[in-house]
């Protein structure tokens, strides 16, 4: 049996730490995500949901408990080693596309892997791949303003899948975009997921997305329960 992609034991997270005003954000938070599973996190804003991704992605480290990455236990990693990891095995989407202005569709997903040392031709042929699973790779050499709200973040999302990571984190990935907009790119971010494998935390408002996922979970009081 292979490893969970992500396993969270004991996990909690403060703010303003020895003052009265102490906000216990996260409170023991424990979970396990299978490989392949795709995980819809329910939580309102101010909730700690970027929080425990921003953790389970190696951005933030917790005050107590253990974060593993395929089996891996992060605990006290070096950074070099941590951001090894956040590079090659994790991939994030928010709910801003956050594209470099500068760069076309293309390079934007050709960057993450030149920096995780990929060869550049190796890794325009894989941008131009991703780019035709979600249906436009005709856009490649087109800048960000020149995209669409929803070609952007389909963009976002092929970036984040560039080196072919085995856990995405999404915060509130079609939260930017109207509701037809939204359901058409939520579509094809299952079935960018669904296609490689991945394993999944999704973090959304939206309801009836959320049930469209294997399994979900709320946060509730810095604890998660099952929906």
């Amino acid at each position: 049996m292979s490893d969970p992609a992500l396993s969270l034991s004991g996990i909690t997270k403060s703010y303003n730490t020895g003052k009265p005003n102490e906000i216990n954000v996260l409170r023991g938070v424990d979970l396990t995500i299978a490989a392949g599973e795709v995980v819809a996190l329910v939580a309102p804003s101010g909730a700690g949901k970027s929080t425990l991704l921003h953790i389970a992605g190696l951005l933030d480290t917790p005050d107590s408990g253990l974060v593993h990455v395929a089996g891996e236990d992060m605990t006290g990693r070096s950074d070099r080693r941590r951001t090894r990891v956040r590079r090659g095995d994790i991939g994030f989407i928010y709910q801003f596309h956050h594209l470099l202005p500068e760069f076309t569709a293309l390079e934007n997903i050709v960057l993450p892997q030149l920096a995780n040392g990929i060869a550049r031709p190796k890794a325009e042929d894989r941008a131009r791949s991703l780019l035709a699973k979600v249906g436009i790779e005709a856009r490649a050499d087109h800048r960000p303003a020149a995209l669409s709200g929803g070609e952007q973040q389909r963009v976002a999302f092929c970036r984040a899948l560039a080196n072919a990571p085995g856990l995405l984190l999404a915060d509130e990935p079609t939260g930017n975009l109207d509701p037809s907009t939204s359901d058409q790119v939520f579509v094809t971010l299952m079935e960018l997921v669904r296609d490689t494998g991945l394993s999944a935390l999704i973090a959304t408002h939206n309801l009836e997305l959320a049930a469209r996922m294997d399994r979900q979970i709320r946060l509730d009081a810095g604890q998660l329960v099952s929906v």
